[in-house]
């Protein structure tokens, strides 16, 4: 009888120990709305952080967020100095190491060709030769990565996703790569003459959240949590605050925990 009592007061311990250990979460410093808005280097609102939110308070943890460079990203999970990355995708980090759980997709991306509104027709990136292509430092662009190797096309890097608008915005090449959502935002107080335009899908990308496996961490259930948040629609409902939608198809009734 002792030992049993024993053994329930360790496990007690250790839930208690759980609870007030906070869930660690990775935030690219490259991001911006409406994925994440960053004030004073922590988030304050987005797509992505609302997810992440929602996510810690269904499982009873608060939440820590840990801005980070893109490139550095993967080296902070493999290292285990945070517990989940959402917004990830696994063409993304092709080699990465560790024990991890990956949830069912969460949102769609469509990665986007964009050009200004004086040069918006229709153009596919492989008949593209020479031109200089805004892109976002350290992001990965699978389809056109061939192109980038063989100097058929260049990388002109910037800061964040709103600097490579920004810069296209004012002539510093004639295309860029960016997704829908960040284009969408980026017009959305615009003129419509001004607007930039897409002008070809470059590529879609199904992401959701990976979860490193130890045993400090609950993956299974933050892996239940997300489905529920889907499943639910509650990913849709975040979404439509931000004006736009997820890319995925409809989902059934609500998953039972």
């Amino acid at each position: 009888m002792r030992l049993l009592t024993l053994s329930a007061l360790l496990l007690m311990s250790g839930a208690v120990w759980a609870e007030d250990t906070p869930l660690r979460f990775s935030i690219a410093d490259a991001w911006s709305m409406p994925l994440v808005q960053l004030d004073d280097h922590q988030p304050t609102g987005g797509i992505i952080f609302d997810i992440m939110q929602s996510m810690a308070a269904q499982a009873k943890l608060s939440a820590e967020y840990r801005v980070v460079p893109i490139q550095r990203v993967q080296r902070t999970l493999e290292r285990g100095a945070i517990d989940v990355r959402c917004y990830a995708a696994q063409s993304w980090m092709p080699n990465l190491s560790g024990d991890y759980t990956w949830s069912l997709p969460l949102l769609i991306q469509r990665d986007l060709l964009i050009s200004t509104p004086e040069n918006a027709t229709p153009r596919a990136p492989e008949t593209l030769t020479g031109e200089t292509i805004g892109t976002v430092l350290g992001y990965a662009y699978p389809t056109l990565q061939s192109a980038f190797d063989s100097h058929r096309l260049r990388r002109d890097d910037a800061r964040s996703e709103v600097q490579v608008l920004q810069k296209l915005q004012i002539h510093r090449y004639r295309y860029a790569v960016g997704n829908q959502w960040s284009l969408d935002w980026f017009n959305r107080n615009l003129p419509e003459d001004q607007q930039l335009r897409g002008v070809a899908v470059i590529d879609e990308q199904p992401v959701g959240c990976i979860v490193r496996n130890d045993t400090q961490i609950p993956a299974q259930k933050l892996m239940r949590i997300l489905l529920r948040m889907r499943m639910s629609g509650e990913i849709d409902r975040i979404m439509s605050r931000y004006n736009t939608v997820s890319g995925l198809p409809p989902d059934g009734p609500a998953a039972q925990p």
